[in-house]
């Protein structure tokens, strides 16, 4: 737990409340899915209490566990990324991918 705390620390209000959002949306997909915290866990090849820290959202877990757990109830997420400057639109590199929201399903 001190390692969340540690990364907490660097991290604005708005990523902490994604954090728990994804937790929250994760929870919620896994009980519509009628399946246990240790179902889950086996699933995504995991510990029980890694699925329990996602849920409830820690900011310490791994972004793979967590990306792989939503995807494990077909969450996706989206990168809504923000709007290139005048400088960075000139470059041939620069792009900007379509933008939606992360939702969970039937959300």
């Amino acid at each position: 737990m001190a390692q969340g705390k540690r990364i907490s620390s660097d991290l604005g209000d708005a990523a902490l409340q994604s954090i728990l959002d994804m937790g929250a949306a994760a929870k919620q997909a896994r009980l519509r899915a009628g399946e246990s915290q240790s179902a889950a866990a086996a699933r995504l090849g995991v510990h029980v209490q890694t699925i329990a820290r996602i849920e409830s959202g820690e900011p310490g877990v791994t972004l793979g566990h967590m990306v792989g757990l939503l995807g494990l109830y077909g969450i996706d997420l989206t990168l809504n990324l923000p709007a290139a400057t005048a400088s960075a639109s000139d470059s041939p590199s620069a792009s900007t991918p379509p933008q939606a929201p992360a939702t969970p399903p039937d959300a």
